[in-house]
């Protein structure tokens, strides 16, 4: 519909790089990491498609980064992979998440009760986080008295390059904030034991891979990744989609008048500001990418946000068109690591949208507050979206 404005908001601000290295380096080599880097669709989508040539284990290139504990399933190989996926896949099917749509509708309208008679809202805080938060702890069993807690360590996981695993300060400083979360949850593993209930995280105590039950590391590790990709996603998806209906207001008055399109907006927000901007591989075997040969236990960087705005896979790719069909972005990857919780994030994000457009008129971003995103070059959100907004 739009066009993007001439000064990119945050989150689209390495389009042009983006764009000059898909037309002169698609597969680039850095020099100072080692590391490989992936710009295009194409090369993109084929490396999440293929995970026996891509594996998703780094532990053999950095044993120490702190995000490959047992039980985390974003950092797994068949049939590993494969087994625990299956533990939980039931309770993230589209039917099952369908199920939830009553519950999701009733805490946002409980949220957005809160904010009605305000002018000025924070989106992340009044919204984009508890919501989530609340949906996926609820799932899993955590208590409500706690579950503020969790964005205190979400935050400082994705505040600065703490994922980076080539950096030993950031690696350590991940250590100790994951350390924090695991310890509290392992408590809730041992409760789990002795008295379990229904809810996921009874049921993973429960569980048997090859006839084994789980340790409590893995269960930890597994529920880790639950509550923290559970609710990220949808936070950035969230505020993301309104930063792209405040460049954009036009399109938020035709969701008003026809909220069938509201999916549609969301899907196009996913591909237009993904949440994720990269994804890690490392090769199992040397392979052919583009014109370079890449060796085996080669790190490979995939940029998502620059495949999902590749012209040669979408026409008018920086505007934001809110019917683009087809949409085949690579928002929630692809392949067998395709994010588990893709379609509570969509329905959650769906519901919640709605119940802004309607109960908010002429939904703006706030000028007096500078927008700030994560310092994680990984991730693409904002730690806060302040709103004007009148009710309707």
């Amino acid at each position: 519909m739009s066009k993007m404005s001439v000064n990119p908001r945050p989150g689209l601000h390495d389009l042009e790089r983006y764009r000059s290295m898909r037309d002169t380096h698609p597969v680039w080599r850095d020099s100072d990491s080692g590391a490989w880097n992936v710009y295009r669709y194409v090369e993109a989508a084929a490396i999440l498609a293929d995970h026996q040539t891509f594996s998703s284990d780094l532990t053999g290139l950095f044993p120490e980064m702190p995000a490959l504990t047992a039980g985390n399933i974003v950092a797994m190989d068949p049939p590993r992979h494969h087994q625990f996926r299956s533990l939980v896949s039931q309770a993230f099917t589209p039917r099952a998440i369908a199920q939830l749509a009553p519950r999701i509708e009733e805490i946002t309208e409980t949220l957005v009760d809160r904010i009605q008679r305000r002018t000025r809202i924070e989106l992340v805080e009044d919204l984009a986080y508890p919501l989530p938060m609340t949906v996926i702890a609820e799932l899993l069993g955590v208590p409500a008295r706690d579950r503020r807690r969790f964005k205190t360590w979400a935050d400082a996981l994705l505040a600065g390059d703490n994922l980076d695993p080539t950096s030993k300060e950031a690696m350590e400083h991940a250590a100790a904030q994951m350390g924090k979360f695991h310890e509290y949850l392992g408590g809730l593993v041992q409760q789990r034991r002795c008295r379990p209930r229904q809810d996921l995280l009874s049921d993973l105590v429960a569980a048997e891979i090859a006839g084994h039950c789980l340790s409590d590391p893995e269960i930890v590790g597994f529920a880790t990744i639950l509550l923290i990709a559970g609710h990220v996603t949808t936070t950035s998806l969230l505020g993301n989609a309104l930063l792209c209906l405040d460049e954009h207001p036009l399109v938020q008055d035709a969701l008003r008048a026809d909220p069938a399109r509201i999916p549609g907006a969301i899907e196009e927000a996913l591909r237009y500001r993904s949440p994720v901007t990269q994804v890690t591989r490392v090769t199992t075997r040397e392979v052919q990418l583009g014109d370079q040969s890449i060796g085996p236990r080669q790190m490979i960087n995939v940029w998502l946000l620059s495949a999902n705005h590749d012209e040669r896979q979408f026409e008018q790719p920086d505007d934001f068109v809110v019917d683009r069909h087809p949409n085949p972005h690579l928002a929630f990857g692809k392949g067998i690591h395709f994010c588990l919780g893709a379609p509570l994030a969509r329905l959650e994000s769906t519901i919640a949208l709605g119940v802004l457009l309607r109960r908010f008129s002429n939904l703006r971003v706030d000028p007096a507050y500078k927008l700030e995103s994560y310092g994680d070059p990984g991730f693409n959100g904002m730690k806060a979206v302040h709103l004007l907004g009148e009710a309707s």
